[in-house]
């Protein structure tokens, strides 16, 4: 038989982890953007394959241990923590690329080489992966 306050209870959980979630994932969007050096949203509304490449990658980086993070906390605060961490690494992760692999990783993005974007989405997925399963631990 179908449980309905069971369902209403689990139904406004959801929504609230998922808002949550959601209003985490813009913040860190807008936070990621504004400390790299090129505007993504400009160069994506040009064409620029590599800026959306780039931009995917770290929100996906970002997507795998806030997800993570809502199967592995138990409350609004905890979750905020994790997801707060997450979005740090990530950002140290650009910076990190930045200054020590690809100096010029903003200048390449901005001319649409898609080989530097496709490097720096392979390492923001991979730290993503990393961070997420440590969230296990």
């Amino acid at each position: 038989m179908f449980d309905m306050t069971g369902f209403l209870s689990g139904a406004a959980a959801f929504l609230l982890a998922f808002v949550t979630a959601g209003l985490f994932a813009a913040a860190f969007m807008a936070i990621y953007r504004f400390v790299t050096p090129h505007d993504e949203g400009k160069l994506i509304r040009e064409g620029n394959i590599a800026a959306a490449v780039a931009l995917g990658g770290a929100v996906l980086g970002y997507m795998i241990p806030l997800a993570s993070a809502l199967s592995q906390t138990h409350s609004l605060p905890e979750f905020a923590a994790w997801a707060t961490m997450a979005g740090v690494i990530q950002i140290l992760v650009f910076w990190g690329v930045r200054r020590l692999a690809l100096p010029d990783v903003s200048a390449r993005i901005e001319r649409g080489e898609i080989a530097s974007a496709v490097y720096l989405l392979m390492i923001s997925v991979a730290v993503g992966i990393i961070n997420a399963a440590c969230m296990t631990a």
